[in-house]
């Protein structure tokens, strides 16, 4: 159990080196990005799939211009929200990925480096 409860805290202790803590810190980075295009992509879809729902019962109740019935395409809705998702997405995360690995650069450059710039 000792043996073990060692090599434990050898690997936490090498974990806590400026390499590795900045390599994990890049990837910790990254992996926030990735969790925020998809989350920014999947928003912008919902909404777009629920004013479409509203359009389409508003549409077959007859709440056109005419008063009647009409139909309304998914296409018209999905295909600009999807151009819209990827843009809103990639912009988001691309904001996160930019400044998360700028500011590991310049955390693993130490306080000496800094100091004497």
């Amino acid at each position: 159990m000792t043996g073990m409860l060692t090599t434990a805290v050898r690997r936490a202790a090498a974990l806590r080196e400026p390499r590795a803590a900045a390599r994990i810190a890049r990837v910790l980075w990254i992996v926030w990005a990735i969790v925020v295009w998809n989350v920014a992509f999947d928003r912008t879809i919902v909404d777009a799939g629920r004013r479409y729902v509203n359009a389409a019962t508003l549409a077959a109740a007859g709440a056109g211009p005419d008063g009647r019935p009409h139909f309304v395409a998914m296409d018209d809705w999905m295909r600009p929200a999807v151009t819209r998702g990827l843009w809103i997405a990639t912009a988001a995360a691309g904001a996160i990925l930019v400044t998360g690995l700028a500011l590991v650069g310049v955390a693993s450059r130490g306080p000496a480096s800094r100091s004497s710039s």
